[in-house]
């Protein structure tokens, strides 16, 4: 196999896992979209659907994840500055998705293409049926010759439900429709090891997993329009190349450098493969909906990987879960251990806990920590980027045909 600086020197320099995708996610921030005031630039907008329809002509099929609906909104409210209250938020993105979907429409008639809008919560791609049905519908859209505008429900999102960003959404898109590439589009040309404002900051052509961010400096939100800001999309671009989705980071002006594999921004290798989609959504896409506290046994044989957790390892059970519903699995100090599905509802684990041997989690349905990210006592916040060990995961596509393998 070539070293990525072989096959690229093959391609006269250009990416290979560029030019091999055939199916990209591109997700593009509001303020590559919008004035400085708030409302579409039309201009702006332009420009990049005429790189988008460009390389959907070569027959790379296309999702666009975009941000702008609540900038957009704010001129036409009368609003300086982007509302701090959910209610002003929703209010914005009430007035402004139909602003921004309709200058979609007009750009892409231009070249005969058709726009699907797809709106999507953070329970859409939490609840497994929810992520199955979500996945139907993007596919048929492709098939269908259309390219999905996505983006967060932001009029019906609360606070608890809420993506945070379209930077991780779009991560999750990328797993969600098997992507072949994320391309993440903002208004900096890359990932620098510190301030791009800064003398001698540098940027970062490759990054091949974690250590080769030991040394940055990630700022924090962004534009004044918009909620991401470096953290959110190297994150981002964690949880895709987890999944085996490579991730080019780079500024929205470079957007048709960066589609025809172009050595722009910077390019997040993958870290891991396409198996197990079924736990790689447990991991990354579910939202727990509540804990579940074992013995010392049981997250023992738990991690040796025994067969499936009875009730009797179980000492503690909180939150309002029914069976099917992700949990995190707790050892006796509190610390998360996997994530499962729930067997059995709150209600009657709470009964059996400690006292039968009916099953709380099957072990296909777990995602496991490393022992050595638990023994190091990483902060829940750091936990999500160790690499996980995963115990076999059943071939839901198998059984459900045409839904992705969850």
């Amino acid at each position: 196999m070539n070293s990525p600086m072989t096959a690229s020197a093959e391609n006269g320099g250009l990416r290979p896992d560029v030019l091999r995708a055939r199916r990209i996610v591109v997700k593009v921030g509001s303020s590559s979209l919008t004035t400085a005031v708030g409302g579409l630039d039309s201009d702006r907008v332009d420009a990049l659907v005429d790189v988008l329809a460009r390389t959907r002509s070569g027959g790379t099929e296309i999702v666009l994840v975009s941000s702008g609906a609540i900038a957009a909104g704010l001129a036409p409210l009368g609003l300086s500055e982007r509302p701090q209250d959910l209610a002003g938020q929703q209010a914005a993105a009430c007035v402004g998705q139909g602003l921004l979907v309709a200058r979609y429409t007009a750009s892409f008639a231009r070249y005969g293409l058709r726009v699907g809008q797809v709106l999507l919560t953070a329970d859409d791609i939490g609840r497994r049926a929810q992520y199955r049905n979500a996945y139907r519908a993007l596919a048929k859209v492709l098939s269908m010759g259309a390219v999905p505008v996505v983006n967060e429900n932001d009029t019906v999102a609360t606070s608890e439900i809420r993506f945070g960003d379209n930077d991780r959404l779009a991560a999750l898109v990328s797993h969600l429709v098997r992507a072949d590439l994320l391309v993440l589009l903002s208004d900096i040309d890359g990932l620098y090891d510190g301030d791009p404002r800064r003398p001698g900051a540098r940027r970062l052509t490759d990054v091949h997993g974690q250590q080769d961010l030991a040394n940055v400096e990630l700022g924090g939100a962004g534009s004044g329009v918009g909620t991401g800001g470096m953290k959110t999309k190297v994150e981002a671009a964690r949880i895709a190349t987890g999944a085996g989705v490579p991730v080019v980071l780079t500024a929205a002006r470079h957007a048709a450098d960066a589609l025809a594999g172009r050595p722009t921004g910077t390019l997040f290798h993958r870290t891991g493969d396409r198996n197990s989609d079924h736990l790689l959504w447990l991991e990354h896409a579910s939202s727990p909906r509540g804990t579940v506290q074992l013995t010392a046994d049981a997250v023992r044989e738990l991690v040796q990987g025994r067969g499936a957790l009875p009730a009797t390892g179980v000492t503690r059970v909180a939150g309002q879960f029914v069976a099917g519903d992700p949990v995190e699995l707790l050892d006796e100090e509190g610390r998360v251990v996997a994530r499962g599905l729930a067997s059995l509802a709150f209600q009657e684990l709470s009964l059996l806990r400690g006292r039968s041997g009916r099953e709380v989690v099957h072990q296909d349905d777990l995602v496991l920590l490393p022992a050595s990210a638990r023994a190091a006592g990483l902060p829940a916040q750091l936990r999500r980027q160790v690499s996980v060990r995963v115990l076999p995961a059943r071939e839901f596509a198998a059984r459900d045909a045409g839904g992705p393998g969850i």
